[in-house]
């Protein structure tokens, strides 16, 4: 089990958000996981011991076309039928900042329920806003706030300026390097 997995107890679809293995002194370990369920919204905390089985939800994928926010929903486009798919920002959580209008992406499915989307390792966003550059500035562990287009905030070295493109990891929301 890792983070962000999609899995079923029962009739619920639940999507893991944090997980911490403990193991108390003496006693057995367990894993104290932290769900949100899918249909409902609902955060739900419970312990695992290594008894308890847990069934992976089977996901089917299909590449879907970004197209615009309204309101709290993302719409999103299959690149074959042209049929189109909303998903809650709920649903999508921290994905939706690394998201770009026009932007081919995975959307998982179970049935015919749109449940998250599968984003790439990395992407390439653009600094909107961030300090000035420093001349002569090399990559040390002189760090600065940057905003990217989509609103997220990276920390980058001082020689990426506004109007640069950055690679930003989707995994750690870390930056990588300049694109």
């Amino acid at each position: 089990m890792k983070k962000g997995m999609l899995i079923k107890m029962g009739d619920d679809l639940l999507r893991v958000l944090d997980l911490q293995h403990v193991t108390p002194g003496n006693l057995r370990g367990f894993v104290r996981v932290r769900f949100r369920n899918i249909r409902t919204n609902a955060l739900a905390d419970q312990k695992l011991r290594s008894e308890d089985t847990v069934e992976r939800a089977v996901l089917d994928e299909k590449q879907m076309q970004y197209l615009y926010k309204d309101g709290d929903s993302y719409h999103f486009m299959d690149t074959a039928s042209y049929e189109q798919t909303q998903i809650s920002e709920e649903a999508l959580g921290e994905s939706v900042n690394y998201i770009m209008p026009d932007a081919t992406i995975a959307v998982e499915f179970y049935g015919s329920e749109p449940v998250g989307i599968e984003l790439p390792p990395t992407v390439d966003l653009k600094v909107v806003d961030t300090a000035p550059g420093i001349k002569g500035a090399t990559a040390s562990n002189q760090i600065k706030p940057a905003t990217l287009e989509t609103g997220l905030v990276v920390n980058v070295p001082p020689f990426v300026n506004t109007g640069d493109t950055v690679r930003v990891s989707t995994d750690t929301g870390e930056y990588l390097s300049r694109a």
